[in-house]
């Protein structure tokens, strides 16, 4: 056949043949199923031993006046001026609810540094609120437990004692419970039975693990999440992650409480300050009139004077509206002074006292506010906070602001009092006909009313600085929702897991899978042959799962005898048309490299062509390495060398094997020292006209053309070469000997033949057309079962 008839498949296709590529995948199906198993197998151990992390959440309304209103339970005081709009910065409240103090005092009250664990067959739990034993500090210990962590183990030997562990299970001692226990690490401490305790605990190792509250809070300070439902809300939504949902929902719920205590704190300090303001004063005042009434029973006493009101009347009605104005202005000077100076004292203001000036009232408030809030900051943020210095920058503006404020008004009241005592000089002027001692009474009797008047006022402060110490218990935050943690854990989740495992089962034998064959350079399939050479393609053999040397006979239908059969069959189309008195067909048979099952398929080549009626001879001449009589285990015997270095006979070198009695074997013979010279005797072609003339065809075991130019020095005697070629052995690199052989027509009718196939990466196809697919009827027994399955 002409080589016009085999075009060369050596230029990439750059198109994607889509199902052979994912053939390529599928035929590896059990390791794609056999890594999902495992993979979902290993999400089942991971769900089944990992901690599970439930979430709990509450929300909260911050009440903010200025854009709520006031709240209810305020409403009922709103006549007595003793609540003003205060509007809440809501980044500043979640700063105050996550701080340190707060949460400390959540650790401190719930003891969540103390942990309880029990043991079990794979993994520790904590157990929360349902331990047997319950660790309890004493005196000073708990200045220990805020620096240290340690671990220790309890197990309970009886009703009354248990013994006590370190961390690595080695005793440390025996002890009654309630018993006091003092230890160098932790100081004080004792381990009380808790309310669940029972009989049943008798036996149990509980591991009690005691951490540094400093490190809880830093825990809970980063877990614990708040954030505004809106932009424009004042509600917060406060949420935690836990192992145990109850803890969780416990933390929250004891988080807003201690928010809600804190502010109810700060408010019964701002009105505990202005009551103690007040009650100065009214000290003050009281002894000031109590003075003024001494005095005027001094005077009567001395004067003798029973009724000078009465006589003064006329004039005091006149001076009546006048001396009111004069009073309110001598009041509200009063305080406006004393505000001034409790100013300067750099702390809360006595709030609603009742000036004349609102915007001094509603300073006064925000003044007050923006203090609370700067106790609060500089007992949780540091001094470089930001929120802690603006609002340090707020209230020196503020008192800046206020001071002048008060100073005007201070002014501006003195200058009222001048004037309204003026008023009241030009009055005495008209009443200057009232006899000295009468006009000196009505200046006691004047100074004794106008103390009163601030008495009463006084007085009328106190009791409504009263009430509202009692409004400022109302909390700073509605609770909206208590803490609630749904029964779903939130970590890990468990279609994500399964799902994960599920791609990662399919992913990892891809990658498996395209790194092996990216990796791989050896020959497998006839399309690495068609692509990389441009040599017609004979046919291939499967992997033979027998032992036998020879697989084919008249009963054999393995799908390697049908190879050989097909093989027989293509030969006809390949060989020469030769002259009539031409008899034999010479076919060698060689390879790349040895190991590739030259003789293999040279001796079976050889039965399948005497099977079909032929008259064939087999004849080794690899005279380097001889391989027949080894591949049949014979013992060596005279062969192709002797004759070539003696008379012998041709036909004396002749045997047969009792597989194929009528095929004709004549082996290599004796190593010579020098082949190359031996295969250029004039013998040679003695030889091969002698075989052709008796035989149809003449099988030719030459040696491997990549190793000796043996096979070349003879290559003019064949009439076609079949090059064998081994999958899974041969490099694809070693393909372009071959090639370059059939180039430069340095083989004749050249075709190549690929040994030692597997079916399964092939094309979809077996041998034998219902005599047995793959591997043939009973053989695939012998493959071990790891193959079986997973080949």
């Amino acid at each position: 056949m002409s080589n016009e008839q085999y075009s060369p498949q050596l230029e990439k296709n750059d198109t994607i043949n889509i199902r052979a590529e994912l053939e390529k995948y599928l035929i590896h199906w059990k390791w794609f199923i056999l890594g999902i198993i495992l993979t979902l197998i290993g999400a089942f151990l991971y769900l089944r031993y990992s901690t599970s992390k439930y979430d709990a959440s509450t929300t909260i309304l911050i009440k903010n006046d200025k854009q709520g209103g006031i709240s209810e339970e305020l409403a009922a005081f709103e006549d007595l001026g003793i609540v003003g709009g205060s509007s809440k910065n809501i980044d500043n409240e979640i700063e105050i609810i996550k701080s340190r103090k707060l949460i400390k005092n959540v650790i401190e009250t719930l003891n969540l540094n103390i942990s309880y664990i029990t043991e079990g067959r794979i993994k520790e739990s904590e157990v929360y609120k349902n331990a047997p034993i319950q660790f309890t500090a004493i005196d000073s210990t708990s200045e220990i437990l805020n620096k240290i962590d340690t671990v220790f183990n309890v197990e309970i030997l009886s009703a009354d004692k248990f013994r006590l562990k370190d961390s690595e299970n080695n005793v440390v001692s025996e002890n009654n419970f309630d018993q006091p226990i003092i230890d160098k690490k932790l100081g004080e401490f004792k381990i009380e039975q808790s309310s669940v305790f029972d009989l049943n605990n008798i036996g149990d190792n509980i591991k009690i693990s005691v951490r540094s509250i400093t490190k809880v809070i830093d825990s809970y300070q980063n877990r614990i999440n708040i954030s505004p439902v809106s932009k424009k809300s004042s509600v917060l939504r406060l949420s935690l992650q836990s192992s145990i949902k109850e803890k969780a929902e416990d933390v929250l719920d004891e988080l807003v409480k201690q928010y809600n205590l804190d502010a109810i704190n700060d408010k019964k300090e701002v009105s505990e300050k202005t009551s103690g303001f007040i009650s100065e004063r009214l000290n003050n005042v009281a002894i000031e009139l109590g003075r003024l009434d001494d005095n005027v029973k001094t005077f009567k006493d001395k004067n003798n004077i029973t009724d000078i009101e009465s006589e003064a009347q006329l004039v005091l009605q006149t001076n009546t509206e006048n001396r009111k104005k004069l009073i309110e202005a001598s009041t509200e000077l009063s305080l406006a002074k004393s505000l001034n100076k409790e100013l300067d004292k750099n702390d809360y203001l006595p709030a609603n006292l009742g000036l004349s000036d609102a915007n001094i009232g509603n300073s006064i408030n925000e003044y007050n506010q923006l203090m609370a809030q700067l106790k609060r900051l500089e007992k949780s943020a540091g001094s470089k906070n930001t929120v802690l210095i603006d609002v340090q920058e707020n209230l020196t503006s503020l008192r800046s602001s206020l001071k002048r404020s008060l100073e005007n008004t201070v002014n501006s009241l003195q200058i009222k009092v001048n004037s309204l005592q003026r008023e009241a000089n030009r009055f005495n002027t008209k009443i200057s006909s009232i006899p000295s001692k009468e006009r000196e009474f009505l200046d006691i009797a004047r100074q004794k009313e106008i103390i009163a008047g601030l008495y009463s006022y006084l007085l009328k402060k106190k009791e409504e600085t009263a009430i509202s110490l009692t409004a400022t218990a109302v909390p700073n935050a509605k609770i909206i929702d208590k803490a609630y943690a749904s029964n779903i854990p939130v970590s890990p989740k468990k279609k994500i897991i399964y799902l994960a495992a599920l791609l990662l089962g399919l992913i990892i034998p891809f990658i498996i899978i395209y790194l092996r064959d990216l990796l791989d350079t050896k020959v497998h399939t006839r399309k690495d042959i068609t692509e990389l050479t441009s040599i017609p393609f004979l046919g291939d053999i499967p992997h033979s799962e027998t032992k036998e040397k020879i697989v084919i006979n008249e009963g054999a239908r393995s799908s390697t005898a049908e190879a050989f059969r097909l093989i027989r069959t293509n030969l006809d189309f390949m060989m020469p048309n030769k002259d009539k008195d031409e008899k034999g067909q010479t076919i060698f048979i060689t390879s790349t490299t040895s190991g590739e099952g030259k003789s293999f398929a040279s001796i079976n080549l050889a039965a399948s062509l005497s099977l079909s009626g032929k008259k064939v001879i087999l004849v080794g001449m690899d005279l380097r390495a001889p391989k027949i009589t080894e591949y049949l285990e014979l013992p060596d015997r005279k062969g192709i060398t002797n004759y070539l270095t003696s008379n012998i006979e041709l036909d004396s070198l002749k045997f047969s094997i009792e597989e194929i009695p009528d095929l004709d074997i004549i082996s290599s013979g004796t190593i010579p020292p020098n082949p190359a010279e031996l295969l250029m005797n004039n013998k040679i072609e003695l030889l091969f006209k002698t075989l052709e003339a008796k035989y149809d065809y003449v099988i030719i075991d030459t040696a491997p053309v990549s190793l000796v130019t043996d096979t070349l020095l003879i290559a003019k005697y064949s009439d076609i070469v079949l090059y064998v070629s081994r999958a899974n052995y041969l490099d694809k690199r070693m393909l372009i000997i071959p090639e370059t052989l059939y180039r430069d027509k340095k083989l004749k009718n050249l075709a190549i033949i690929l040994n030692d196939t597997d079916l399964k990466r092939g094309y979809g196809y077996g041998y034998g057309y219902g005599y047995g697919y793959g591997y043939g009827v009973g053989q695939g027994g012998n493959r071990p079962w790891y193959k079986r399955i997973f080949s």
